[in-house]
């Protein structure tokens, strides 16, 4: 109760609480508008909190994280056209219900069912902390390290049918975070004697490149859009009273949220599917999915909002980032020297409850914020892509040159930017360059650290917690092995059967 006050107080300032709301706010009006969405506000961001306390500044990107999918809702459903790459599934029984001329219902369910969501993963998140107080400490260096590891295999796993491309990019990740003055040899690696490469290259720089410049250069290359969105009549709080009749499939979809989020490299996209598709197995009426079934766009909304709280379960008790925006808050961390794991359950419990807080206190500002302006968004959806375009992309290097008041910077933004339209273009994933980055450092950092105390590679894994870790890493590569060897054989079938019908013919 002590640590929970001390939270409060933390999160009562004046600054924090302009911060929590430039953040949920901002987020909102950023998931509305498509073609934007977290990632690139977050990164644009990134460089601004640096100079901020560490509460200020997680609050801040904590409020976007959390809110912009209550945003990108908004187009899904009025215009088929998802605000976030997370709301797709939304669009597909909420655009159907806006057709139909039920958009204020829609609306009002998908709200609803983002709030029940959010405030259940945030009370699964604070129920689950004194369990985390207590394992956190029992990770050493090595168990870190191999729980590392499995992050990184469920990030590459995860990505079906782009599993080699998705290991590719991760491994450049984690040669980009190698790059540099070695801190303990002290020697030059990959440098080639290059002196703008001796310092490595910058989390930051790679972030604003690969997602805000990237996604500047292909808002300017594709065709102007000026999305059109109609005003909303109704009530918005009326899908408060209908969510209640599916309070089973919200609850279930919430907690298939909290577990996906919970595993490094799942995230909001497996937990959706997995609730929609048990929304509409348990359904009365399951041929309605797809044409405006309520409980589909509950399931939806439910279990990507849970996300964003179960997710910060892996960073904050063991360091580890499940996706990108994790990995970039776990920069403003590092920042400040606060470095989470299991030190931070042990001396900054204060700063843990107040995140968990401020958590809380966001999906409140947002939900009243949006119960006032839906009409406002509707308008600030037909901004001109390319303008937006440009904005992005000076306020991308405005932020890239502000780290370090370097023009190598900005040059290497914009080459990773480049890099970043191409892999959209083809459409490869960016998030494992990312990742690999930073659960490549991880790993280097524990590896070298647990190595001393190691005189067998069996050591590695001669306590309880890395040998779970262990043995659950040989499960995953065994379940995906053994998923690949099905298609094997079921690709292998369908040809028989297409040589069998050709021979009959």
């Amino acid at each position: 109760m002590e640590n929970l006050l001390a939270g409060a107080e933390m999160l009562a300032r004046l600054d924090v609480l302009i911060a929590l709301l430039i953040g949920s706010v901002g987020g909102v009006v950023i998931g509305a508008i498509p073609g934007v969405g977290p990632a690139v506000a977050i990164a644009i961001l990134l460089p601004a909190t640096f100079s901020l306390e560490p509460i200020v500044g997680l609050t801040m990107l904590l409020g976007i994280y959390g809110s912009s999918m209550y945003g990108g809702a908004i187009p899904a459903v009025l215009i088929n056209t998802p605000g976030t790459a997370v709301n797709a599934l939304t669009s597909y029984d909420g655009y159907p219900m806006t057709k139909r001329g039920e958009a204020h219902r829609a609306v009002s369910l998908a709200y609803s069912a983002s709030f029940w969501g959010g405030i259940f993963g945030i009370l699964c998140l604070i129920l689950l902390s004194p369990v985390l107080a207590l394992v956190a400490p029992m990770f050493g260096s090595r168990e870190i390290f191999l729980a590392a590891l499995l992050g990184i295999i469920l990030v590459i796993l995860s990505h079906r049918g782009q599993v080699f491309a998705a290991g590719m990019l991760a491994m450049f990740g984690v040669f980009l975070n190698t790059i540099g003055l070695d801190a303990v040899t002290y020697t030059q690696r990959y440098t080639f004697d290059l002196t703008f490469l001796s310092s490595g290259i910058n989390l930051i720089v790679v972030v604003l490149g690969l997602f805000a410049l990237s996604q500047a250069f292909f808002l300017l290359t594709a065709p102007d859009e000026s999305p059109d969105a109609k005003p909303v009549t109704g009530r918005m709080g009326a899908g408060f009273r209908e969510l209640l009749k599916h309070k089973r499939v919200a609850t279930v979809a919430s907690g298939f949220g909290v577990i996906m989020g919970m595993i490094p490299g799942v995230g909001e996209f497996t937990a959706q599917f997995m609730s929609y598709t048990y929304a509409q197995k348990t359904s009365k009426n399951p041929d309605k999915f797809g044409d405006g079934a309520p409980d589909g766009l509950i399931a939806s909304e439910a279990a990507n909002n849970a996300v964003p709280a179960a997710a910060m379960i892996p960073l904050l008790a063991l360091g580890i980032p499940g996706e990108a925006l994790t990995a970039m808050m776990l920069s403003v961390f590092y920042v400040h020297n606060v470095i989470p794991g299991p030190q931070l359950f042990q001396n900054d419990l204060d700063l843990v409850y107040a995140l968990y807080l401020a958590l809380i206190l966001l999906n409140v500002v947002v939900l009243c914020f949006l119960l006032v302006s839906t009409n406002l968004l509707t308008r600030i959806i037909r901004v001109p892509t390319r303008f937006l375009g440009v904005m992005i992309l000076l306020l991308s290097f405005v932020g890239v040159y502000s780290l370090r008041n370097s023009l190598t910077d900005c040059m290497l933004a914009a080459g990773f930017g480049l890099l970043g339209l191409v892999l959209k273009r083809l459409n490869l994933p960016i998030v494992p360059i990312i990742l690999g980055m930073v659960l490549g450092g991880i790993m280097e950092v524990k590896l070298r650290s647990a190595l001393p105390r190691l005189k067998t590679p069996l050591d590695m894994i001669d306590r309880p917690i890395a040998l779970i870790l262990f043995l659950l890493i040989l499960l995953v590569i065994g379940l995906h092995l053994r998923t690949l060897r099905r298609e094997f054989r079921a690709h292998l079938q369908d040809e028989d059967h297409d040589l069998h019908d050709t021979q009959q013919r």
